[in-house]
Order: C-alpha cells, then structure tokens, then sequence
C-alpha cells in the first residue's frame, strides 16, 4: 500500500528555494597597489578590475601628488570601493601587496597614522555598504599589473618614457644620414673606395672634383 506524500516534502522545496535565493552574489576580484618615489614623494595608485570570469573590466591609475606608500595604497583601495558602488557590484574581493594595509582594515593592525585614519575611516564605511567583501595579501609578483599602472601614472606625470616592455617591438630604422665617400673612376666605371651598406634601390648625389694628381 503506497504512502501518501509527506507535507514535508512540499515545505522542503521552499526552503530549498529561500536556500539559493540567498546564495551570496560572484565577487569581482580588484588587484590594487599605491606607490611614492621618495617616500613621501610623488605618488600614484593603480587599480585592475576582473569580473567574476575573470575578464579585465577597468584599469584605474591616478597621479594623487606627494603622498607616502601608506597613503597611496589606500587611495587605490578607495579607487576600488567606489568603481565596485558606482557600478552596482555588490561582491568584492581586494588583493593588494601591501601588508599594513590588508591588516588594517581586518582590524589586525591599529591606524596609528594621521594621515591614514581618515582615508581608513573612509575605505571601512565603503566596504561596510557592499553585501561581500573580503581583502587578503598577495605578493608583488602576483600583483604586477596594478603595480605597472601605478608606475605608468608617475612616468605621465613626471614626463619620464614608458618603461620598455620585453616584447616591444624594434623601432622603425632611421635613413642613413649624408656622409662623403671617395670612389676612383676605372674603365668607365666608379668604384668606391670604402663601404657603402646602402639599401638596395637607394640614389646617390655625385659630387665630380679634379682627382689628385699622385
């Protein structure tokens, strides 16, 4: 004789569905990093953005004028923060190489520092407003691109060139400048009495002067 179906059957199915409606949300990931050329000195942050698949999604990088690691590093993480709340990202995971930093908002540091108290102040009330978020420490190495950013910001702003990337292609070869050869004529022909590694197809200006008499 069969069983008639459990009334805890049917109250299951809406537990289970409260269950994943409440699944927490795919968290962005942002690699931030902060850095001062002096110390204090001039200072800038970069950011980099990934979606949940991993997708770049932004990259941020900010000339914030003379300012100290410390402080750089929290600008970027706040650079962060507010990229995630104008964009409605309600999940963020912040990976930064700054130790100080990461122990500090987990509340593992005190903020001892004037100068960061309020921007630390400023970063844990935005990170207070997003549904998930978590910051962890990474190492430089795996936090390159934020770092290049950061660097790129001070060489734009300070007017140094962009640093040469391993895998820059050759610049664009220049056209042999004008220079003086001497040549011997010989049977009806000149030949040059030195090298001349021209290109093939290039013209040559002649110049006839009286030889020297031997």
């Amino acid at each position: 004789m069969s069983k008639p179906p459990s009334a805890n059957r049917g109250a299951r199915l809406f537990v289970d569905a409260a269950a994943e409606s409440s699944a927490p949300p795919a968290a962005y990931r942002a690699n931030i990093d902060g850095g001062s050329r002096g110390n204090p000195g001039p200072a800038s942050y970069g950011v980099v953005i990934r979606d949940p698949r991993g997708a770049v999604v932004a990259k941020l990088k900010k000339y914030i004028g003379r300012m100290t690691n410390n402080v750089a590093e929290y600008y970027g993480l706040i650079a962060a923060l507010d990229y995630a709340q104008s964009h409605g990202i309600r999940a963020l995971r912040v990976e930064s190489d700054s130790e100080l930093l990461v122990r500090q908002m987990r509340g593992q540091y005190k903020v001892k520092s004037a100068d960061l108290r309020p921007l630390f102040e400023r970063a844990r009330k935005m990170s207070h407003a997003l549904p998930s978020f978590k910051i962890e420490h990474v190492y430089r190495e795996q936090n390159a691109e934020a770092d290049a950013l950061a660097n790129e910001a001070l060489d734009e702003t300070s007017g140094t060139p962009p640093r040469t990337k391993p895998n820059t292609p050759a610049a664009t070869p220049q056209p042999p400048q004008s220079r003086k050869v001497r040549a011997r004529f010989r049977n009806g022909v000149l030949v040059p009495l030195a090298p001349l590694d021209l290109p093939e197809g290039s013209e040559v200006e002649l110049k006839i002067e009286p030889a020297s008499k031997p």
